[in-house]
């Protein structure tokens, strides 16, 4: 495991555990207190909001939800890519040419002010209705992605050999094809997760995200109503937007790790290139 990977995995398995353990400890979050905008201390870690509302019981609940629809968007973008990229990749024919043009459809169709057109007429929306719309505009680039690399996979020798030797198809796909595509999938999970975070947070940023429940980016949108960076209270936006920040750093840190298993070639130029940088020192 490299150093890479091992920081990576250790900053989101933290933030993974508060997220499942943190809302079990804490109470309410939307209890209304008769204290006002008070900083960390007094029984309170990070302080309160302007209605007296604990900061760090918000911030538990706000890490799990934002886990739930990072974990939803990741499983959703993960089976409609593998549909439309793998299935008909290797299925091919007309299937393969109609799957392909959906796919290109969908990757023209701006991402970003489709899901804002989507929140904006759905009155009450849920964690689950937010995550849905995520992963329905954002499956399509991993669906290519997978596409190309099963082509690819499919005109492999051994592939061929199975074909010839009479096995049924979906062995050859299950047994043949998948195990290769088993680090680019993983890959294209962890972007999914982080585009569904950010995107969640921009969403709920703007007034759009899931109505009555606690995300990271429901927190910012409400301290940036309460003024709190107006009014100097640090502890109430800056919990959250950290979190967005080291949770999207260690996906990255753990996504370029799997590249590197993917291409090789990139984990021999990062180690030569520091070999480069330990000389000229």
């Amino acid at each position: 495991m490299t150093l890479k990977l091992a920081v990576g995995l250790g900053i989101a398995g933290i933030i993974v555990v508060f997220g499942v353990v943190g809302p079990l400890l804490v109470g309410n979050p939307s209890t209304v207190r008769d204290l006002g905008l008070t900083g960390p201390g007094n029984g309170f870690l990070l302080g309160t909001t302007q209605t007296g509302q604990d900061v760090f019981a918000q911030l538990a609940y706000a890490t799990r939800g934002s886990l739930i629809i990072g974990v939803v968007v990741g499983a959703l973008t993960l089976l409609l890519s593998s549909f439309f990229g793998i299935v008909g990749a290797f299925v091919g024919g007309w299937a393969d040419e109609a799957f392909s043009l959906f796919t290109n459809i969908m990757l023209v169709i701006p991402g970003l002010p489709l899901v804002i057109l989507i929140s904006s007429y759905v009155p009450n929306k849920s964690i689950w209705l937010v995550a849905a719309v995520l992963a329905i505009t954002s499956w399509a680039g991993s669906a290519r992605v997978l596409r190309g690399f099963t082509l690819s996979v499919r005109s492999r020798d051994y592939v061929l050999a199975a074909r010839i030797s009479g096995e049924k198809r979906w062995r050859i796909l299950f047994v043949e094809i998948l195990p290769n595509l088993i680090p680019l999938l993983a890959s294209q999970v962890v972007f999914a997760v982080i585009f569904a975070i950010l995107g969640e947070a921009g969403l709920s940023f703007l007034g759009l995200g899931a109505s009555g429940s606690f995300t990271w980016g429901t927190m910012l949108f409400y301290a940036q109503n309460g003024l709190a960076l107006r009014l100097g209270a640090w502890w109430w936006f800056a919990p959250p937007g950290l979190a967005i920040a080291l949770f999207g750093a260690a996906l990255s840190l753990i996504n370029f790790s799997i590249d590197e298993i993917i291409n090789p070639k990139l984990r021999s130029q990062t180690r030569a290139e520091r070999n480069k940088w330990s000389v000229k020192s």
